[in-house]
Parts: structure tokens; sequence; C-alpha cells
């Protein structure tokens, strides 16, 4: 079992990444963590703000895109466990460490939210591509794979918003 003398705050594991190099995933994949609870309550905002013509359409896509990001949560969290460190997921914990513009308060067509998601899924997606190569530096694949994972699918929502400006 891994010893943790100069890191207390990682629980032991049986992995075989060293202390340090787990301390530095747990506060990429957490800071991961925080901007994915923020952009999902950004894509909640504009579910439940947007207004016009594509309503339906535009809730049924946010709906989606929440959903996702619940998962994308989850599946980072877990890693965050798994190389024994703590899940910080809180509102406040990702107010303070995303790194995402605040959503504007005053959109309410559905252009206009489509924008501001698309450049905050653009902003995210960036965030998540430079994490791929972090995690592949320490030569961690799980955490590689995660991110990739995400990727993937941040990249697609960001091309179906992306379509829908092109209208």
């Amino acid at each position: 079992m891994s010893q943790n003398n100069d890191h207390p705050f990682l629980h032991p594991t049986r992995l075989d990444i060293p202390p340090e190099i787990r301390s530095h995933l747990i506060t990429l994949l957490n800071t991961t963590l925080a901007c994915t609870v923020d952009l999902r309550s950004h894509v909640k905002q504009a579910c439940w703000n947007v207004k016009g013509t594509d309503l339906l359409q535009l809730q049924a896509l946010f709906v989606t895109m929440a959903t996702e990001l619940e998962a994308y949560t989850d599946l980072v969290a877990e890693r965050i466990a798994v190389l024994g460190g703590v899940a910080r997921g809180t509102a406040r914990t990702a107010a303070t460490l995303s790194g995402l513009p605040e959503y504007p308060g005053d959109l309410v067509d559905g252009n206009a939210h489509v924008l501001a998601l698309a450049d905050r899924f653009a902003f995210y997606a960036a965030a998540l591509r430079t994490s791929i190569v972090h995690a592949a530096d320490v030569e961690d694949t799980g955490c590689a794979a995660i991110y990739t994972d995400i990727s993937r699918g941040v990249e697609k929502r960001l091309g179906l918003l992306e379509a829908h400006l092109h209208r």
C-alpha cells in the first residue's frame, strides 16, 4: 500500500502511481469537476430562460446536454476517489475553481443562449484537451482516457450548437 506521509489528504491506495503524481492529478481533476458543475449550471440557466420559436427544440437539447454533463461529473469524481482523493463538487467550490466566464443573466432569445453556451463549450473543450496532455505527461492512461471520452462528447455538443447558429 502506498505511504502518504507527505500527502496526508490522500487516502491509501494500492495504485502504483506515486503520491505526488496522484496529488497533481487530483488537483487537475477537481478543477475539471468544478468547471463541469459550473457548465451544467449554465446549461440549466439557458434551459430555464430560453424563449422563442425554437423553445421546445432548444430545451430538449439543453436537457440532454445537462444530463451528459452530470454523467461527466460522476466520471471525474470517481477517478478522484480511485486516486485516493476527495472530490470537491459543491457549487461554492465550482464557483471558486471554474475558469468559465459568468453566464449572462439577461439572455432570453434562443440564439443568444446557443451562442453563450457555444462559447463556454469551446472554452471547456480547450481545457479538456489541455488536461489530456497533462494526464499523458505523467503517464496516467486512466485520466487521459476519461478526458478523451469527455472531450468527444463535449465537442459533439459544441458542433450541434454551432450548427444551430448557421441556419
